[in-house]
């Protein structure tokens, strides 16, 4: 194991997966911060399922906040930074494993249940959050309700789709590069942006208005993925 963390992030490298179907913010800010806690990792001889659990506890940090604490600027920052430094460690932890020779059944399994649960609680910190301290229309409240449907309906069918790849032995769509233009592209699809958006939970206008933007993205995408890997699957 390396000694400095100099030659630990060096190692990182390594342990880097494609850069296929990812969005910018996660492409090129989200992974390089995964590296640096990488490094730091094996220093201190952390685990990448200590990693997953670290994530969790700034990620439901940030949820509870955004379900309970006022709304200010001092909040919404601390708010974004928790939900960005929990997704650090969410790509940190796959990468640690990578770079120990490849993760656990167990290891996977906590981190996708650690997704799943963050997918679905973050719109519901929102409901919650218009409910205690918005006068918005009821109406409005079906958004982070509609929000969490297409997140957790995506979320589901992505991991489903990459099963039954593995199953019918399909290369993983992770096997190539995408183009820098298309991870700008497909950016309101990245949770890096979603958690951006919240540095304006303290102007329900604006918030609401990048918010709904982002839900009526992921929707259009979830359509078009939809019908891309069925098609995919059908032939098989």
């Amino acid at each position: 194991m390396p000694e400095t963390f100099r030659q630990a992030f060096a190692g990182t490298a390594s342990a880097q997966k494609t850069s296929r179907g990812a969005p910018a913010y996660s492409r090129f800010v989200n992974r390089r911060a995964g590296r640096v806690l990488v490094a730091a990792a094996q220093v201190v001889r952390l685990s990448p399922n200590q990693l997953t659990l670290i994530s969790a506890a700034l990620t439901l940090g940030g949820v509870l906040a955004i379900a309970l604490m006022p709304p200010s600027v001092l909040a919404a920052v601390a708010i974004v930074l928790l939900l960005l430094l929990g997704y650090a460690f969410d790509s940190a932890d796959g990468q640690l494993a990578r770079l120990r020779g490849g993760g656990t059944l167990a290891g996977e399994w906590l981190d996708h249940v650690v997704d799943a649960v963050k997918v679905v609680l973050l719109h519901l910190a929102v409901f919650v959050h218009l409910v205690l301290f918005s006068t918005v229309p009821w109406i409005i409240l079906a958004v982070p309700l509609a929000y969490g449907a297409v997140a957790s309906i995506l979320f589901f069918t992505m991991i489903l789709t990459e099963q039954l790849r593995r199953r019918a032995g399909i290369a993983p769509a992770s096997s190539a590069s995408s183009s820098p233009l298309y991870s700008i592209a497909v950016m309101p699809t990245d949770y890096g942006v979603l958690c951006l958006v919240f540095v304006l939970l303290w102007w329900d206008p604006a918030f609401l208005a990048a918010y709904t933007a982002l839900l009526i993205a992921n929707g259009a995408f979830l359509v078009l993925a939809l019908v891309k890997w069925f098609g995919e699957l059908k032939k098989v």
